[in-house]
């Protein structure tokens, strides 16, 4: 009995030292990094608060360098925090783009802007090949069609270290003229948003074609929402995409946001929009079949009633 009383207080002491070990160990670590995060701290006060110096080692004066120095150094630190604040939220630089080629340059009258993740490409993954981007149906023929009248720019919120390989594999031909990633974003209320106000092209003649109305909010009116791809192979999208760019560079539409705003009013405006193909040619028929049997020559006039109903 005694043997076993003993045993069960040398048991008890063990796990008391145990513990008290356990404690100190915490203890410790908490300072080691209570210390760290307060070196840090200070090391950061006193980085993004010091005045900068030229490359001798003198003091550069701002415009803080006359206020006391506990002011100087909290403005100089917020100065720090709004530019790196700035610079997440808004686009690396003013101009997204050059100014436009001038002659004898030829500038495509159009300017066509378009989301990359589920307009052309759609990630897809399968045991065989694992991840991948999947071509959409078309997108070829898109590209090689809308390269002859339009200036083609990609402009999505993705990173560049995603983008460009894809665009490279994408368009060996060049007809995609820029693109613009993530760092060419607005952030705002937790949505990248590509505001066309950096563009530096004339919104009258700006069409992005895009799925998702958040990343356009800005400018809605500049946009074409057409439906997200989802990998079908039996996707038709971008085929009738080339017919209606095609009608307004026909037309020679002045402020293309006239006939996106109209197409707006309807859930599938593709849809609506060789509907309204399909009448304007009965029209055309049945006006040709007249002036033929008046004997008249026959004048086919494309106008901006191709849009309208």
């Amino acid at each position: 009995q005694e043997e076993k009383e003993n045993e069960q207080k040398r048991q008890e002491e063990e796990s008391k030292k145990e513990k008290e070990n356990s404690w100190k160990r915490m203890k410790i670590g908490f300072a080691v990094f209570g210390i760290s995060a307060a070196s840090l701290a200070a090391y950061a006060i006193y980085d993004f608060g010091s005045p900068e110096r030229d490359e001798n080692g003198n003091v550069i004066r701002d415009e803080f360098s006359d206020l006391p120095i506990v002011s100087q150094y909290y403005k100089r630190i917020w100065k720090s925090m709004t530019y790196y604040r700035k610079m997440i939220q808004e686009p690396s630089r003013d101009k997204l783009l050059p100014d436009p080629l001038k002659p004898p340059y030829v500038q495509p009258p159009y300017t066509l802007v378009l989301e990359m993740k589920d307009v052309l490409v759609h990630p897809d993954w399968t045991y065989q090949t694992g991840w991948r981007f999947k071509k959409r149906p078309g997108v070829d023929y898109f590209l090689e069609q809308c390269a002859r009248n339009f200036e083609i720019v990609v402009f999505t919120a993705d990173q560049g270290m995603t983008v460009f390989p894809i665009l490279d594999a994408l368009d060996p031909n060049g007809y995609i003229m820029y693109r613009l990633v993530r760092d060419a974003t607005h952030f705002v209320d937790g949505h990248h948003v590509k505001n066309l106000d950096n563009l530096n092209r004339d919104l009258k003649k700006v069409i992005v074609i895009d799925w998702d109305p958040n990343s356009t909010k800005l400018h809605p009116q500049n946009s074409f929402n057409i439906s997200r791809w989802n990998g079908n192979d039996d996707d038709t999208i971008l085929f009738d995409l080339v017919a209606f760019l095609k009608t307004i560079v026909t037309a020679e539409i002045d402020d293309v946001r006239e006939v996106l705003d109209y197409y707006k009013q309807f859930d599938n405006p593709l849809a609506q929009f060789r509907e309204n193909q399909r009448k304007l040619l009965e029209q055309m028929q049945i006006k040709e079949r007249e002036e033929q049997s008046k004997g008249k020559p026959v004048v086919k006039q494309w106008s901006p009633s191709f849009f309208k109903s």
